[in-house]
């Protein structure tokens, strides 16, 4: 899938205005996403993108890369944190309130959904927290 194409389908499924509206909200979320999950699940998920959707997977660093001083001043994958939080980040990433920020993040996941194979998806799926996993197209995910 060409970048276009996705921003373009997260722009339609998010009922959103501009093309640069749905290029940060891919941003806000991808690089949010990229924070809650393992590096390794971050890489085989940019590694299916465009190079551009791929950018904010690839942004953020792993934990087992940083000393605790770096991590003061680092985004690292593999953080614990719940819905409230994944919300806020997007949100303050997209510049837009806390369930704003979840309905696009929906969208954005959505889009990633038909862009990435299935087992990936599950993969995701699997690392992600139950209440983070709602966001998650609802075809896709379980309990």
């Amino acid at each position: 899938m060409r970048y276009e194409d996705f921003t373009g389908q997260v722009q339609a499924r998010a009922g959103l205005g501009s093309r640069q509206a749905a290029e940060q909200t891919v941003r806000a979320t991808l690089e949010t996403v990229a924070e809650r999950v393992p590096d390794g699940v971050a890489d085989h998920l940019a590694a299916q993108l465009p190079r551009e959707a791929a950018e904010p997977l690839r942004r953020v660093v792993a934990v087992h890369e940083t000393s605790p001083h770096e991590r003061a001043e680092q985004r690292v994958h593999g953080e614990r944190f719940d819905l409230p939080v994944f919300a806020g980040r997007v949100a303050w990433r997209a510049e837009t309130s806390e369930e704003e920020a979840l309905r696009r993040a929906g969208a954005v996941l959505e889009v990633l959904d038909a862009a990435v194979a299935p087992e990936l998806m599950r993969k995701l799926e699997d690392v992600l927290p139950p209440d983070i996993r709602d966001v998650l197209p609802s075809g896709r995910a379980s309990g």
